[in-house]
């Protein structure tokens, strides 16, 4: 397969002058990203890996002595794994501070770490963005429209991750989708910061994936995995910050009316999704394809959006009547609501609430037959 043009143009984000963070899953084609610019970069660069363990002493250490020289005569230094290197982003402070014009990028697999790291001391000097599994929009350097439609169910049951992708028969996407899931879960999670009780993390993984497209609340959460809430808070801010979930909040300023504590939790790739509970079931033979297809078409659309810079914020809607709307889009004078239902109906309506108290509102349904026009 032919290097596929991510939507992430690294050239063009070095413009910005500052510190480029790239942020994104484990195995998700950062390095690929890194390795396809450095092929065409015109000065001279030293890149490295935050698993090397002299370059850990070295950008840790604060000694100007040391960090300076080290990338003396160049114009790029790239760091793959930047989230290995205690205060990194001290280090990386000291070089763009020091060695006006130097360009530095930094990949990362965990934005809890490397967030962390490079947060305080990078405040006004870094550009931080997230690399996804493929998106749709990219996976059209490989298939046409016609093609990406007919691989819709793949894509559902099995996710875009570039080795899933890649992988030529069922069997092996399941086998890359399973591993995925282990590398996710055990090596990323459970190694983050005060992750002691790894049953019940394991077990609020399982539930998110059994409710995707429902709304939860912490407390019901808590109350069947058999742990405080406090604890929940913590297990879902760190399973978002691995890219594992993505959160959807309630919308609404009616609190009497509208639900806004409780929430809708995505994941970041269906075939993450599906690897966590071990369904791999033809759609034929699911009960779950309507959720499915939801946590897909919601999260394809959030990669479209972020990597065209476009401004929104995503939320769902309901009131306490039972009335509701799956997504919400609110944009810069645009609030628009969408209904996502696999199989296509022509009957479906904006609810009587949402028009009355948004009648400004656009509305939208998005069904297997047009999400393409939606997500890319």
């Amino acid at each position: 397969m032919p290097y596929l043009k991510r939507l992430i143009d690294l050239k063009t984000e070095l413009l910005s002058g500052k510190v480029l963070i790239v942020y994104g899953p484990r195995q998700v084609g950062k390095s690929t990203l890194l390795e396809h610019f450095l092929t065409q970069y015109a000065g001279e660069y030293r890149r490295d890996s935050g698993g090397n363990v002299l370059i850990q002493q070295l950008l840790s250490s604060k000694d100007f002595t040391k960090i300076l020289p080290y990338a003396e005569g160049y114009n790029l230094i790239a760091l793959d794994e930047a989230q290995e290197i205690p205060n990194i982003g001290d280090g990386l402070k000291i070089l763009f501070d020091e060695m006006k014009g130097l360009q530095i990028i930094a990949t990362g697999s965990s934005s809890f770490d490397l967030a962390q790291a490079v947060g305080e001391p990078l405040t006004g000097r870094k550009r931080a963005i997230v690399l996804y599994p493929f998106s749709q929009q990219e996976l059209l350097g490989l298939y046409n429209r016609h093609e990406l439609h007919e691989h819709l169910e793949d894509f559902l049951l099995f996710g875009s991750y570039p080795e899933v992708i890649l992988a030529p028969t069922r069997s092996e996407k399941i086998k890359v989708a399973e591993e995925l899931v282990q590398s996710y879960i055990f090596k990323d999670v459970l190694a983050m910061d005060r992750v002691r009780g790894s049953g019940q993390l394991l077990d609020l993984v399982k539930l998110l994936a059994f409710q995707v497209g429902n709304e939860v609340s912490v407390g019901k959460l808590a109350k069947e995995i058999g742990a405080n809430a406090v604890t929940i808070k913590r297990y879902l801010d760190l399973l978002e910050k691995a890219f594992v979930i993505k959160k959807v909040g309630g919308y609404g300023a009616n609190l009497h009316k509208e639900v806004t504590s409780k929430a809708k939790y995505y994941f970041i790739d269906t075939g993450i999704r599906n690897g966590i509970i071990g369904q791999w079931n033809d759609l034929i033979n699911r009960n779950d394809v309507g959720a499915l297809f939801e946590n897909f078409v919601v999260m394809e659309r959030i990669k479209k959006m972020a990597y065209a810079g476009d401004i929104a914020r995503h939320y769902f809607w309901r009131t306490y009547d039972g009335q509701e709307v799956d997504l919400v889009e609110n944009r810069p004078n645009q609030l628009t609501g969408i209904e996502i239902k696999w199989k296509a109906r022509t009957n479906v309506h904006p609810p009587k609430a949402w028009q009355d108290r948004y009648a400004h509102a656009k509305f939208e349904l998005i069904t297997k037959e047009n999400y393409l026009d939606f997500i890319a």
